[in-house]
Parts: structure tokens; C-alpha cells; sequence
């Protein structure tokens, strides 16, 4: 098992797990929106393919010009912070296109080829949102907590074939090409009477916070797992949520 698809991969986690696999000697297929040379390093076992997770035609391409796929990363996915009273459904609606209904697609694009050889893993990453109360990221949180829950059910759904699925929880990283996109205008999304509370928010910053090398640590250790765990946490920060969620 040494092929490995990874979407979202043209910076932060998604770049940093596909040069680690590589870099460990694994056949890498790392996808994004837009492909641009020079992202990532110039290999035989390194393929970077165009890939939309919203537009079906789109995957299906990637899927077929990838060949075998023995490890999928969905690790594609788009960020929303303000409060939801004032959060437009249709920019919800977009995130969940890309968080939630995008990763299903690309499992059922994958799933036929893994189980007819009885092996494959999935690796679904989310956030530290989902253990842990993050005021005003609620659908955020909620495309993220759907991804968990999809998995819990596919866990025995497909352990008959083989088929392993995994969930790596990434902690805030401030540093991240994902946190910079996912900035917003304050006073557009905070309402007034949120004001003096979101301001208390967004002002207190965890000391430690995840780095790319740590998600694509737990996405190693998830892959060759063998003891059946299903979540690993990324980072200090996420880590101290687990542990505090599983006393």
C-alpha cells in the first residue's frame, strides 16, 4: 500500500502531507483547484492533478487519471467565522458544497476500486471544532461534525471489505494559508449585540497552536495504524481537547 491521493493539497496541510508521503518514499497524487508548478517537488512518484471536490465531472477525471488509490486524504475544505444569526444560508450552503458533501463524493468515487481489492484507507480530516465549543464557527463546526459522524457509521460499514476509515482533528493554526482564507470581515459578520463578546473571542489565542508538519504527522499515524483507533488529534491544542472530552 504506497499510493496516496490527497486533495487540497497546494498549501498548508494538504501540501505538507503530500511532500511527508513522499518524502517517506510513497507514490504521491496531490490535487488542487488550480494546479501551478513549482508547489511541489519535481518526481516520478509525485502527480499533481486539477481537481474540484463540488463539480462531479471534475472528480471523476482525477479519479481516473490517478490509477490505484490506496489512501485517500480528504483534506480539501473552506472555513466561515461569524454568528449565525447574520450568516447568509447560501454562503452556508457553500461550505458545507466543500466541508461535508465534497468528501462524500470522493469516498464514493474511490470506494468500487478499494473494495474490490479489500484494501484501502480513508482519511477524513476535520477540526479541533468538533471537540470543543468554538463560538462563532457554528457551521464551520457543523459541515466538520457531519464528517464525524459519517465516518463513525462507514467504520462498520466498511470493515467487512477491509476498508479502514481514520479521522485526524486538526487544532487552530494561525500560521495556515486555510486561517488567512478564512478571515472575515468583522463588522459585517458580528452583529452589534455580539460585538463586546466576539471581541472577547477572537482576542484570546491558544499559546500553542497546530503546524502543518503536525497534521500530516497524525495522517502518517493514522494510515499505518493497526490498532483500530479512529480519531487523532493534531497539535498540542487538539490534543488537550481530546483528552479533556474523554475523561
Amino acid at each position: 500500500m504506497n499510493n496516496i491521493l490527497i486533495t487540497g493539497a497546494s498549501s498548508g496541510y494538504g501540501h505538507e502531507i503530500a511532500r511527508h508521503f513522499h518524502q517517506q518514499g510513497w507514490n504521491v497524487v496531490a490535487t488542487m483547484r488550480k494546479p501551478q508548478p513549482g508547489l511541489l517537488p519535481e518526481s516520478e512518484r509525485l502527480r499533481v492533478l486539477p481537481l474540484e471536490v463540488t463539480d462531479a465531472a471534475s472528480i471523476a477525471a482525477c479519479v481516473a487519471a490517478a490509477g490505484p488509490i490506496d489512501v485517500l486524504v480528504n483534506n480539501a475544505g473552506v472555513g466561515m467565522a461569524g454568528a449565525l444569526e447574520v450568516a447568509p444560508l447560501s454562503e452556508i450552503r457553500r461550505i458545507f458544497e466543500t466541508n461535508t458533501f465534497g468528501v462524500m463524493a470522493m469516498i464514493q468515487a474511490v470506494l468500487p476500486q478499494m473494495r474490490e481489492r479489500r484494501s484501502g484507507v480513508v482519511v477524513n480530516v476535520t477540526s479541533s471544532a468538533t471537540l470543543g465549543a468554538f463560538p462563532f464557527s457554528a457551521p464551520y463546526t457543523a459541515s466538520k461534525m457531519a464528517i464525524e459522524g459519517l465516518s463513525m457509521a462507514l467504520v462498520p460499514e466498511l470493515a467487512p471489505f477491509g476498508l479502514e476509515v481514520k479521522l485526524v482533528e486538526p487544532g487552530l493554526g494561525l500560521g495556515t494559508r486555510f486561517a488567512q482564507n478564512s478571515a472575515f470581515d468583522f463588522a459585517a459578520q458580528v452583529p452589534p449585540a455580539y460585538r463586546a463578546h466576539a471581541t472577547a473571542v477572537f482576542s484570546t489565542r491558544p499559546a500553542v497552536t497546530t503546524s502543518e508538519s503536525d497534521v500530516a504527522d497524525a495522517v502518517w499515524r493514522a494510515v499505518h495504524d493497526t490498532t483500530g483507533q479512529l480519531r487523532f488529534p493534531a497539535g498540542a491544542d487538539a490534543l488537550e481537547l481530546w483528552e479533556r472530552q474523554s475523561r
